[in-house]
């Protein structure tokens, strides 16, 4: 599952079928795939708005977090 989604994060047009049949292969479900697919994209599509409005870390988050 987190092969796949540093994957999807790292390289997303290298994604393949056998990605997903890894994933069913070792027992998750099509919706357990979604799930790890759509969590894994809101995370990047949230961190290019915030990295893209220059918005900086709230002041309670250590640097280098």
């Amino acid at each position: 599952m987190l092969e796949m989604a540093a994957k999807l994060t790292r390289a997303p047009g290298a994604m393949l079928e056998s990605d997903v049949s890894q994933l069913r292969d070792v027992g998750f479900s099509d919706r357990d795939i979604l799930d790890i697919v759509e969590v894994t994209a809101y995370y990047a599509y949230a961190n290019r708005i915030v990295d893209g409005l220059g918005v900086g870390l709230e002041a309670w988050i250590p640097e280098g977090s």
